[in-house]
């Protein structure tokens, strides 16, 4: 560590420690190592598999809609692997190929699809009903 002092040195053995004390991270940051690794990992294996799989025009037009809409972008991703390791891609996925997947995707989750409605605040002072003939 940089900012000790003189002499004075970061590493410790755990006999040495009061007692109450560990020589655990208390960032929490040593722990998360090994799960950081295996998730990097398999996400460079999913990226090697969608690279093999897929044309490289359908790999920008999913990177574009990873920009706009991550979650989509991702459920094709998924669906595009689980094909992959099941042996059911005939070759390679072209962009138009990927639009009919996006399509019917597309079209499972238009009936779930979330609704937006507007509803405004009515204030004591704005009261559009009443006489206008100002």
């Amino acid at each position: 560590m940089d900012g000790l002092p003189p002499g004075v040195s970061a590493d410790v053995s755990p006999d040495e420690l009061p007692e109450g004390f560990s020589t655990a991270d208390p960032t929490g940051m040593d722990t998360g190592r090994a799960a950081g690794g295996k998730a990097q990992e398999a996400e460079a294996k999913k990226a090697a598999i969608l690279e093999q799989c897929m044309t490289a025009e359908a790999r920008e037009r999913l990177s574009r809609i990873k920009m706009v809409k991550l979650d989509k972008a991702k459920q094709v991703e998924r669906m595009i692997v689980s094909f992959a390791m099941q042996g059911k891609l005939p070759g390679k996925i072209t962009e138009g190929k990927l639009i009919e997947m996006l399509e019917s995707l597309g079209a499972q989750t238009s009936s779930t699809a979330s609704k937006i409605t507007i509803s405004r605040k009515k204030y004591a002072f704005d009261s559009d009903d009443d006489d206008d003939d100002d």
